[in-house]
């Protein structure tokens, strides 16, 4: 009779946390789609959606596309680097919990097994992800936690990088503004970007996180229980995921190298003004295709995440829809200012996707 219970409860417990799962991850989605659906109107070439639009680009107003006179409402340009902080100090937290949730979850694979992988890979033979001989949709399960720790770690790299930027090569102008809407989208984003892209599990590790606390403040660290592991135990998982994740990745940093680039560029032209509200037409790298190739290049980042993730997920889909979106939009505005601003601005430029916009 307790054994029927406590199966009883045991299966009811495994039903709640499947649906807080699947809850985060519908509220996350609607996020994502109540924030995109707007924006995507506003690009509609129609005379219908002027004053909406309009609207739009006086909230997503910031720096030099930012009219003078609509500084209500508005902070400072130099916090751009609040997002970087939180989404730096949010995705850390999410990467660590979820390896070691990942850890803890899937066992580690021997180093035979590596070397057997590494050989398929490299002589292009497709190496399907297997921890054990197991159900097959634990071995998606599992898998899927790897490949969310992975794609945690490239955001890690987009965030971090992002922040020393916004430290060390963005010299914002005193009198540089941006709306509060602008502002608040972006701590949105920062927070919830990297959660979507472990959603599907984020119940579990926080489950795990407060555990471990609990753990901790009712044990001591000196009688917690200590499983003995090494650095590559954590490491030999992420090398047996599937081909279109390195190629994912591939794109990722083809993206994220492109942006440094860009940005060192537009850093560079703050630091050689004589004025503090000087403007020059930026030159080189992708600034020769297109006004705002950093947006282009984030565009591309995004992608690569996509990819990385398989292209089944549609909560990074969601994601990646919003931020072209949202770039869109901006660099279409930004455009159009440095058209009015520079009469002999380069007229091949297109304001973020070559030859088409």
């Amino acid at each position: 009779m307790s054994s029927s219970i406590e199966s009883f409860f045991t299966s009811f417990e495994s039903l709640l946390n499947q649906a807080s799962s699947l809850a985060v991850v519908l509220l996350l989605r609607a996020a994502w789609i109540s924030c995109t659906l707007p924006v995507l109107a506003a690009l509609i070439p129609s005379p219908q959606f002027n004053a909406f639009r309009h609207f739009l680009l006086h909230l997503a107003g910031r720096g030099k596309i930012m009219d003078s006179s609509s500084t209500k409402f508005s902070i400072p340009q130099r916090y751009f680097c609040h997002f970087y902080i939180v989404g730096f100090i949010w995705n850390t937290f999410l990467l660590v919990a979820t390896w070691i949730y990942a850890y803890k979850t899937a066992p580690v694979v021997s180093e035979s097994s590596l070397y057997s992988i590494i050989a398929s890979q490299l002589t292009g033979v497709s190496q399907e992800f297997s921890f054990h001989n197991s159900h097959s949709s634990m071995g998606e399960y599992k898998y899927g936690i790897w490949n969310s720790v992975f794609l945690l770690l490239l955001m890690e790299a987009q965030v971090l990088r992002r922040l020393i930027e916004s430290i060390y090569v963005f010299k914002y102008s005193p009198s540089a503004r941006m709306h509060i809407v602008g502002y608040l989208t972006g701590l949105f984003f920062y927070t919830a970007a990297p959660l979507s892209l472990c959603s599907t599990y984020s119940v579990e590790v926080f489950k795990l996180v407060a555990t471990l606390l609990a753990e901790f403040i009712v044990k001591g660290k000196d009688r917690m229980q200590v499983t003995e592991s090494s650095f590559r135990d954590y490491v030999y998982p992420l090398l047996q995921l599937k081909w279109y994740v390195w190629i994912g990745a591939a794109f990722f940093f083809w993206g994220w190298i492109h942006q440094y680039r860009c940005h060192a560029i537009l850093g560079s032209i703050r630091e050689n003004g004589n004025k503090v509200n000087e403007y020059a037409i930026p030159e080189g790298d992708w600034f020769e295709y297109v006004s705002s190739p950093h947006y282009l290049a984030e565009s591309v980042i995004y992608g690569g995440l996509v990819i990385a993730s398989g292209f089944s997920d549609i909560t990074a889909w969601l994601v990646f829809v919003f931020t072209v979106a949202n770039l869109s939009f901006a660099a279409g505005k930004t455009h159009r200012w440095y058209v009015r601003k520079f009469e002999k601005y380069p007229r091949n430029r297109c304001a973020i996707i070559p030859l088409i916009y």
